[in-house]
C-alpha cells in the first residue's frame, strides 16, 4: 500500500482534526485538540524549525504523524526531536519509518547531530521498530492515570498559615512571577534534554497562551505574596485533564506545597466536571512519583526515550 509523507495543513481542518486524533488514540495521556496543534505551530518559536508531519495512504486517510524540532531552549546544540504516532490499525505499512527518515532529514538540514524520539514500552515491537532504526535507549517515564469519580481524591487540606492557593487567573494582567517560578523549576526536570526557560515572550506563547492550559484550574501556592509552587492544569474541554507541570521553588521544597497545590487543582477539576487526570513522569523522578502514589494515580503507560546520532554528525 502507498504511504506518502506531508506537512501538516494549517489551513485545512480536516488535518488538525485528524493529527489531534491519531495523538488522542495512540497516547491519551498527552491532550491534543485542532485547536492545539494549529496553534503550535503558528506560534513555535523560528529556530525551533518545528514540523508537523502526517503520513497518509494514497487515497488520502492520515495514518500517522510526527512532532519535528530542535530544542532551541537547551544548553546543548544540536539536538533535535522527532515524536512518532502511527493509529494501531494502520501499524506495519512503513508509515512510521517514512516520518522518522522525513523528519530526520529535516533536523540534520538545520545542524541537528542527534535525534531523540519517544516510544512506547508496550508492545514490545515499538521497542524493536526504533533500535532496528538505529536508536539507542535513554530514559523512561511513567504516564499515570486517575479517575476523578467522588471518592477518589484524598480530602483538602487546611492551608498552612502564611500560604495562600490562588488560581492562574490571579496572574492574568502579570503573569511574570509564573515565569519565573516555572523557569526555576524546568532547571531541575530531570530528562535527556535540558531546557532552560530564559525568553518570557516565548514563554508567553508557548505555555501561558496555548489553548489548553486551563487558567482556572491551574493553582499557585503563594508564600509570603511570592508564587511559591505552582500546578499547572491542562484540558481539552472533553472530561481529560493532564498535569502540564508541578514545580516548587528551591526554598520552599520539603513543606508539601505541590501537593498541596495539585490537590487544590484536582478538586475544583472534579467539580468542573473532569472525568479523567493524567499525569507523566521521569521514572528517576522519585519525588512527584510518591506524590502521585498518594493521590491514587495509577500505571497507565511507559514511554522510552530513545536518541540517535545522525551521519552527518
Amino acid at each position: 500500500m502507498t504511504v506518502i509523507v506531508r506537512e501538516l495543513r494549517l489551513d485545512n481542518p480536516a488535518d488538525t482534526e485528524a493529527f489531534a486524533r491519531i495523538r488522542r488514540t495512540c497516547l491519551p495521556a498527552m491532550l491534543a485538540t485542532p485547536a492545539s496543534v494549529a496553534y503550535a505551530a503558528a506560534h513555535a518559536h523560528p529556530d525551533a524549525h518545528y514540523r508537523q508531519l502526517i503520513a497518509q495512504t494514497g487515497d488520502g486517510e492520515p495514518i500517522g504523524t510526527a512532532q519535528v524540532g530542535l530544542a532551541y531552549d537547551s544548553p546543548t546544540s544540536g539536538q533535535g526531536y522527532a515524536n512518532i504516532y502511527v493509529h494501531p490499525d494502520a501499524e506495519n505499512r512503513g508509515a512510521g519509518t517514512l516520518l522518522l527518515r522525513t523528519a530526520e532529514a529535516h533536523l540534520a538540514q538545520h545542524g541537528a547531530t542527534e535525534v531523540h524520539c519517544w516510544a512506547l514500552a508496550t508492545p514490545e515491537r515499538n521497542l524493536s521498530w526504533v533500535a532496528a532504526h538505529g536508536y539507542r535507549p535513554g530514559r523512561s517515564a511513567h504516564f499515570l492515570r486517575l479517575d476523578l469519580t467522588p471518592d477518589a481524591l484524598p480530602p483538602l487540606q487546611p492551608t498552612p498559615p502564611g500560604v495562600e492557593l490562588l488560581p492562574a487567573t490571579a496572574y492574568a494582567a502579570d503573569p511574570r512571577p509564573l515565569f519565573t517560578l516555572d523557569a526555576a523549576a524546568t532547571r531541575d526536570e530531570p530528562g535527556d534534554i535540558q531546557s532552560q526557560l530564559v525568553d518570557y515572550e516565548q514563554w508567553l506563547h508557548d505555555t501561558w497562551h496555548q489553548p489548553l492550559l486551563n487558567h482556572a484550574l491551574s493553582t499557585v501556592a503563594v508564600v509570603d505574596g511570592t508564587p511559591a509552587a505552582f500546578t499547572a492544569a491542562l484540558t481539552d474541554g472533553e472530561g481529560r485533564y493532564v498535569s502540564g507541570m508541578t514545580g516548587t521553588a528551591r526554598a520552599h521544597r520539603g513543606r508539601g506545597l505541590a501537593k498541596l497545590a495539585k490537590t487544590d487543582s484536582l478538586h475544583r477539576a472534579r467539580a468542573a466536571g473532569v472525568t479523567v487526570a493524567y499525569t507523566g513522569n521521569d521514572t528517576g523522578n522519585a519525588p512527584m512519583l510518591a506524590i502521585n502514589k498518594w493521590f491514587g494515580y495509577t500505571l497507565d503507560a511507559t514511554e522510552i526515550r530513545h536518541v540517535r546520532t545522525l551521519d552527518n554528525a
